[in-house]
Parts: C-alpha cells; structure tokens; sequence
C-alpha cells in the first residue's frame, strides 16, 4: 500500500485520477491537456499511478486508453477505515462505484473497455479458477448472496438467482482454464435494465511472483452508456473482494456490521 500512499501524495496524480474519474478511458493526449506538463512528464506521472495499480490500461488499435482502478483504494478502506467506522466505509464504496461512472462519446464507447478492475491475490491460478467456476461457492464470493446454474461448456447457459429468479443470464463465450472466462451478461433484476442489449464479462488470471495471481477483470460491449453500464460497478468491487478473501482464507467476505 506505499506505492498507493506514494502516488496520491502528488497533487498533479491526483489531477489525473480525478480527470478519469470525470471521464474514464482516456488517451495520454487527451490527458495531457489536464496538467501543464510536458508529455513525458505525464507519462512520467501515469507510470507511477500504473505501478501502483490506480490506473490500469489497455491498447485498442494504436491507441492506448487509461482507466481509473478502484480496488486499492477499497483494500484500503478494508485495511483501514472500516475498522473503525463502517457506516463511513459504505460510503467510500458507494464513491467507488463513481469511478468507473464516466461521460463517453458514442465513438469511444463502441472500442473501448467500460469497467476495468485489477487486483493480486495470494493463490495460484488454479485454485482462484476452482471457486470462479463452482457454482456452490457462488453465495460465498458473490455480491447479494446469489447462487448460479451453469452448464460448464461453450455455450452454455449461465444463470445468478436470488430464490428461483433469474438476475443475470448469459451464455459461456470462452473457458481457458486457468487463464481465461468469458461469457455475456443480461441483466433482469429490475425493468430499467431488461431492456438493455447483453454485454460482456471477461476473467483472466495470470501467475505472478511464487504462487500468486494477477486477476483482470473487463466488463464491456455495452452498447453504448446503459442503465446496465451504469449499475454494475458497484457489485463487481464488493464481488472480487469476496472472491479475493474466500480463495484467501477459505471464508467468506463480510463488511463489518453488515451481513456476509
């Protein structure tokens, strides 16, 4: 967490997080005009915020586009300020869930990535891959205890229920065990988003260090700014925070004071 310490103490980064935060999925051109900086003192400043895993990226043609990562500011509020007042830990979540909130330009969005999440979890890629993909520990990792029914091929169906309700349906795009999960996501939990074209959730899991993971998680082809675009972000940290303690320790995630 001293890298993260480290990168926030400029104000200059923190210029940069909060242009992200305004608009996520920038360029370093479109970032340049946000400090009166040289261009290699902002991909100076850029570098520290990757190595710090605030900022996160991805090429798309020749274009590389930066995106404002949550998760070591929730781990953070887990270390720390939930410790001490839950209450205030709920609400820097819900000012996560803004992060990945960003006004696009229907050009951007049709190439570009919507919500990006990294985090380092201390297990191999195989033993994350295990409770990613048993449907019987579901309850334990994901947001709103819903448990899932899969048929665990190519085209299978997915499905996250609460009771015998259907709230997301998909279907199995990709399995590359343990590397790579894909499959499409349409929300039904509400009228508001049923309407809304299905879109897509991609888990990859690369080996780091001794026996470690890197865990990338993408959620994107939205088809545009949806109410589902909107909603998702939320869940998705809450869920990878459960995944990371559950393949962790074994037990499931709880923010104190509130139900696991």
């Amino acid at each position: 967490m001293a890298d993260v310490f480290d990168a926030l103490a400029s104000a200059h980064r923190r210029q940069l997080l909060d242009a992200l935060r305004e608009r996520d999925g920038q360029t370093l051109g479109e970032l340049e005009t946000c400090l009166p900086l040289s261009r290699f003192a902002v991909m100076k400043h850029l570098g520290v915020l990757e190595d710090a895993g605030l900022v996160v990226t991805r090429k798309i043609g020749r274009e590389k586009f930066h995106y404002l990562n949550p998760v070591p500011i929730q781990d953070v509020s887990d270390r720390w300020i939930s410790r001490y007042a839950s209450p205030f830990a709920r609400g820097l979540a819900d000012l996560k869930s803004g992060f990945q909130q960003g006004v696009f330009k229907m050009d951007t969005v049709k190439i570009a990535p919507k919500h990006i999440y990294e985090l380092f979890i201390d297990a191999t890629p195989e033993a994350v891959w295990a409770v990613l993909t048993d449907d019987d520990k579901t309850p334990l990792w994901q947001h709103f205890n819903m448990t899932s029914r899969t048929e665990w091929r190519v085209g299978g169906k997915i499905e996250f229920l609460i009771g015998d309700r259907a709230m997301i349906v998909g279907e199995l795009i990709e399995m590359t065990p343990p590397k790579r999960l894909s499959h499409s996501f349409s929300a039904r939990w509400s009228e508001d988003v049923a309407g809304d074209p299905p879109s897509r959730v991609t888990w990859e899991l690369e080996p780091v260090g001794n026996g470690a993971t890197k865990l990338s998680l993408v959620h994107d082809d939205f088809g545009g700014d949806t109410t589902t675009s909107r909603m998702v972000a939320v869940g998705w940290i809450e869920a990878i925070s459960r995944l990371k303690t559950l393949v962790e320790t074994g037990r499931p995630f709880a923010m104190p004071g509130l139900p696991g």
